[in-house]
């Protein structure tokens, strides 16, 4: 599965649809209000019907209501034909650094709008599923935004000058949790506090891996009785060796390396209120950066059902 394949095969939405529904039916059609496998058939148009159906419709033999593939989808009411959205998908999927709506706007012809509201919900699609990880496990947490623009401040007789404000109150804190040669989970955190960070490691990390992280107190105050080793970067210690296990956060500074240049240079600003669903693709393409682009794109695709985001939801309150 490639963009030229995309390209050859699914050349309209009926092709595309039934693609769509060998991957989400193997098995047979599922009806998405009763649940019953194999138990639907697809309804015929017929030319001589005031109504005809609609094709890629299906009727369950149990609960009698009729259905399409799209159904309980994050396609569902999208008026993008379905070889765009495989497009989308494997654009998606095989950028290393993601895609940015203005790209998928200009490469598949649909309004910048149309682009946006799409990626949002491929991103909710690959909202993060419940991980444990296990042996050697780094944490560290980084700050995404911007420098904040400080002009020159005129100071008036009889008034103080105005304090400095702090460089990171503008800024999101993000924590990620990275098992070396495995899955890594972050996540949009308000403040990086002991507290705020010991539910997050109780339910991700196992009580007997091995966590690696900086010479943050607040962290060592987070991890509850778990094995505990520390580099100190504040002395250009990154990486040491005890009885042969490598100590050292470079795994996870390297998944912030691939975040940052694809916020920074791809996406160029990420609202805080959008932020979880960034990070749901990079870590989707993190945890399956072993596997080839279409494979990728196929997984993202067995991940569509049951999640349908409204455009509603994604204005700020």
């Amino acid at each position: 599965m490639n963009l030229k394949n995309i390209a050859q095969k699914f050349s309209d939405s009926e092709a595309a649809r039934t693609f769509l529904e060998s991957q989400r039916w193997p098995d047979g059609a599922v009806c998405p209000f009763c649940g019953l496998i194999g138990e639907s058939y697809r309804l015929k148009p017929k030319a001589e019907s005031k109504t005809p159906a609609r094709p890629g419709v299906w009727k369950c033999g149990g609960c009698r209501k009729q259905f399409t593939v799209t159904v309980g989808t994050i396609f569902e009411d999208s008026h993008i034909p379905l070889n765009t959205w495989l497009m989308a998908i494997h654009l998606l999927c095989s950028s290393k650094k993601g895609m940015s709506a203005h790209q998928l706007h200009r490469m598949l012809g649909i309004t910048y709008k149309s682009a946006w509201f799409m990626a949002h919900r491929l991103r909710y699609a690959l909202s993060q599923e419940s991980i444990f990880l296990k042996g050697t496990v780094e944490i560290d947490e980084t700050y995404i935004g911007g420098k904040k623009r400080t002009g020159r401040q005129t100071v008036k007789p009889g008034e103080r000058r105005m304090d400095r404000k702090n460089s990171l109150d503008n800024k999101a804190p993000v924590l990620a949790l990275v098992q070396r040669d495995g899955s890594v989970r972050s996540q949009h955190i308000e403040r990086v506090t002991a507290d705020n960070l010991r539910p997050i490691i109780r339910r991700t990390v196992d009580i007997d891996a091995r966590v690696m992280t900086d010479t943050s107190f607040t962290l060592k105050g987070a991890l509850m009785g778990r094995e505990h080793f520390r580099v100190n970067h504040t002395k250009d210690e990154y990486a040491r060796y005890e009885n042969g296990l490598c100590i050292s956060t470079n795994t996870v500074e390297g998944y912030f390396g691939l975040l940052k240049r694809g916020i920074n240079g791809i996406y160029h600003h990420v609202g805080s209120q959008h932020l979880h669903r960034y990070l749901c693709e990079f870590d989707f393409r993190y945890n399956h950066r072993k596997i080839t682009d279409g494979e990728r794109s196929l997984a993202l695709i067995k991940r569509v059902g049951g999640k349908r985001l409204m455009y509603k939801e994604t204005k700020p309150n």
